[in-house]
């Protein structure tokens, strides 16, 4: 594939989603021609049972959206930015263990990648941001039949994957992972799953 176009989604929560974007962060700072659009997807939604209160609509579950929320707000209003905040709202919350369904957390982590956090609390108030997240998540829902994070979508295609390595810097590792991830997914659309039985040590 030449220049591929296509969507990974995520949400801050899953360390495998971590992983992939960790990879597709190294590699596309490092010249990967690909055209990614970073899909936002909601495991609190999908946990809702059926007749439930949708998360987007439920006030207590506001802060478990936060992080997803802020992230969309930088990916469209500070596109220059968005590679580092995301990363570091992964790492957050799977390296360093911080909460973020915590205002002040958000903060620091936006500040650290350089957005002005304040202009970014005031456009999630706003409730585009919200919109943006049910509409992405509803999208993949009844377009892809997407269950979780990380799914790739590639045409009409798409794929729910784990990847076990994070690349640390070696851009040549994550081009090679998401480029194979994408040839099986546009090569291979028989293979339906593919699952090793043992981890790697």
């Amino acid at each position: 594939m030449t220049n591929p176009a296509f969507a990974v989604t995520y949400d801050y929560r899953c360390p495998f989603a971590r992983n992939i974007h960790e990879h597709l962060a190294v590699a596309l700072r490092a010249g990967a021609p690909w055209d990614v659009t970073f899909a936002p997807f909601s495991l609190s939604q999908v946990h809702v049972e059926e007749g439930g209160v949708p998360v987007w609509d439920d006030p207590e579950k506001a802060p478990h959206l936060l992080a997803v929320e802020a992230g969309l707000v930088v990916r469209d209003r500070f596109p220059e930015h968005f590679l580092d905040a995301h990363v570091a709202l992964f790492a957050a919350r799977h390296d360093e263990g911080r909460d973020l369904r915590e205002e002040s957390v958000v903060r620091d982590i936006l500040t650290d990648a350089g957005v002005d956090a304040d202009t970014v609390v005031a456009e999630v108030a706003k409730g585009w941001p919200r919109d943006e997240f049910r509409r992405a998540h509803e999208e993949a829902v009844a377009k892809h039949h997407v269950f979780g994070v990380p799914t790739f979508v590639l045409g009409h295609n798409a794929v729910f994957v784990r990847v076990m390595t994070r690349p640390g810097d070696d851009a040549e590792l994550a081009r090679r992972t998401i480029d194979s991830v994408l040839a099986l997914l546009d090569q291979h659309p028989e293979l339906n799953e593919f699952k090793h039985t043992t981890i790697a040590r």
